[in-house]
């Protein structure tokens, strides 16, 4: 089908066509978020719950304890056979530094096309994410139905099957791997890794509901973890977090995001030297995850084995009083940028496609 599709009633005739065209068999990459079961519970609709299997990629330490819980109570209340997949290659792809977009290609889709054998795999990707960029809706094996519309759409969608969607993760509104929060390479999994891991789990036991934003990000040289503890809105037992998280042996300090901060960031040179690359990390990436003002410092790292960024220091931002209006400012004209610039993890893979009959 030509040109955008947008309504309910459009999305239900486009599943309709790639069913026929690619076959009715459907794996959804099913994280459990808005976007996924809002795909899910549309194929449903179309082809029937036999003819579709929710696939769930499980990254060890890495997934959130009550995910599995979440998306195995979602599959037995409506109907769907779930498969568990598990791949651990993202302590592969972060060893080099922070790269969301490179798991979500080759860990989370790679592993979900891989298992299809060549039925076409469903994601929740939408005009919120790299995908609306492509103006596709079926690419390299991989199917969008959402692909024209918003998250806003999605939320009607979801209210008219009657589903809400549980928390999963650091944000009331999305799901989430808590690799993510590692601001640095890994390049000792039981170091860095079991740091992101331990304290990303623990925020939500201290904080199971009613955040904006829960959680630690993990920082600082190689030799050191430096945890900052992110809660919107604040409340005051951040601080006993704080105690416990100082007590975790592979965690070296604790910092409570209770005041504006300056990170100081070293990239490579393919970050560094290119304005969009760098504008994208901090307004799209690191600010929304923030629950208080940052400010960045950049610098191009020598170090021909970061692929990516690591963020090496943070400290109080002193000076933000006199700065913040300008902050402000910028930070209100760059939310309409963010908006068209579509980045996120979810790029398409390059896996081709095998019809099925």
């Amino acid at each position: 089908m030509n040109g955008r599709i947008e309504t309910r009633e459009e999305i239900i005739e486009d599943i309709k066509y790639v069913a026929r065209v690619f076959g009715r068999d459907f794996v959804i990459a099913f994280s459990g978020g808005m976007d996924s079961t809002a795909a899910a519970l549309l194929c449903a609709e179309v082809v029937g719950k036999d003819h579709v299997e929710l696939a769930h990629v499980v990254y060890g330490p890495y997934t959130y304890n009550n995910s599995l819980k979440i998306v195995s109570e979602f599959a037995e209340t409506y109907g769907f056979k779930l498969t568990l997949l598990k791949n651990l290659d993202q302590e592969k792809i972060w060893k080099y530094g922070p790269s969301c977009n490179m798991c979500t290609k080759k860990v989370k889709m790679g592993t979900v096309l891989e298992y299809a054998k060549g039925r076409i795999v469903v994601t929740g990707s939408n005009s919120s994410d790299t995908w609306g960029q492509t103006g596709l809706r079926v690419f390299n094996g991989m199917y969008a139905p959402l692909g024209d519309v918003g998250k806003e759409e999605i939320r009607k969608i979801l209210e008219s099957y009657g589903v809400q969607i549980r928390r999963i993760g650091e944000h009331a509104t999305r799901e989430g791997c808590k690799l993510k929060h590692l601001l640095k390479p890994m390049t000792n999994p039981s170091f860095h890794g079991q740091a992101t891991a331990i304290a990303n789990e623990m925020v939500l036991q201290y904080f199971p509901a009613g955040n904006e934003i829960a959680n630690v990000k993990i920082i600082g040289p190689l030799s050191k973890n430096i945890a900052i503890i992110n809660v919107k809105p604040f409340r005051e037992e951040v601080y006993d977090l704080a105690k416990k998280l100082q007590e975790i042996d592979v965690i070296s300090e604790v910092i409570v995001a209770d005041k504006p901060l300056i990170l100081t960031i070293v990239a490579n040179p393919s970050i560094y030297r290119v304005d969009e690359s760098r504008f994208w990390i901090v307004e799209g990436k690191l600010k929304p995850e923030f629950a208080v003002p940052i400010k960045v410092e950049w610098h191009e790292s020598k170090n021909n084995k970061l692929r990516t960024f690591h963020v090496v220091e943070v400290r109080e931002w002193t000076t933000y009083e006199t700065e913040k209006e300008e902050y402000w400012a910028n930070y209100n004209r760059n939310l309409d940028i963010i908006s068209k610039i579509k980045c996120s993890c979810s790029m398409p893979s390059a896996t081709r496609v095998t019809l099925t009959k």
